[in-house]
């Protein structure tokens, strides 16, 4: 066997070995809370409410990666009529917003101070975090909790803290941040494909200011 058959091979095993593993992940518990979060999701459309997603590294780049799905992607992509999007919004866009709060404020103030600025009672909140203890999201949720905010959180390892504080846990039981935030994408993509498919017959009409 060659040096260059050999690395396929260990290439070949260990690709199947991570795929696996993501898809080992899903289980009736977790797919019944992500349509959960889908129905949410679609009433949120209907109604005109307010979403907000927030996550750190990795997870910060997937929640702007669902944000732009669920604001553009659900109304405008496949057969049928096209509609606006949700009225979400990815606290970690702005690094302007977040430079400041953390430098004037304490990073683990970031999100939950946005959502004391812009929430309000019935909105909903998607926290992704893989260990569920970030100061941040845990803060989030509390804050969330308080205003009256519905809270999600997709969640990997223990689950941590936020497994605590969230109305709805979506929980995947991997001790693998990679998987883990592959498993945030996978959620926001099965929700944004049902809702293209189950668009609202009449939206909330957006407001001109």
């Amino acid at each position: 066997m060659t040096a260059s058959s050999l690395t396929t091979n260990t290439f070949t095993d260990g690709t199947f070995s991570y795929l696996e593993r993501l898809q080992g992940c899903f289980n009736k518990t977790n797919i019944e809370a992500i349509e959960k979060l889908a129905n949410e999701l679609q009433q949120a459309w209907i109604n005109g409410t307010n979403v907000y997603i927030c996550g750190n590294g990795g997870s910060a780049a997937n929640a702007i990666h669902i944000a732009n799905d669920l604001h553009y992607g659900i109304g405008a992509c496949g057969p049928g009529k096209r509609l606006p999007g949700l009225r979400i919004e990815a606290f970690s866009a702005n690094t302007g917003v977040i430079t400041c709060l953390a430098n004037d404020t304490g990073y683990e103030n970031i999100y939950a101070h946005q959502l004391e600025v812009k929430s309000q009672k019935g909105d909903l909140l998607i926290a992704l975090s893989g260990s569920g203890n970030s100061p941040n999201i845990i803060k989030a949720l509390e804050t969330a909790n308080t205003i009256g905010v519905k809270t999600f959180a997709i969640l990997a390892f223990t689950g941590g803290k936020c497994k605590e504080l969230a109305e709805t846990v979506i929980h995947f039981e991997i001790d693998d941040m990679q998987i883990a935030e592959d498993t945030q994408l996978v959620v926001g993509h099965l929700c944004m494909q049902w809702l293209n498919s189950h668009k609202p017959d009449q939206i909330q009409p957006l407001s001109n200011g």
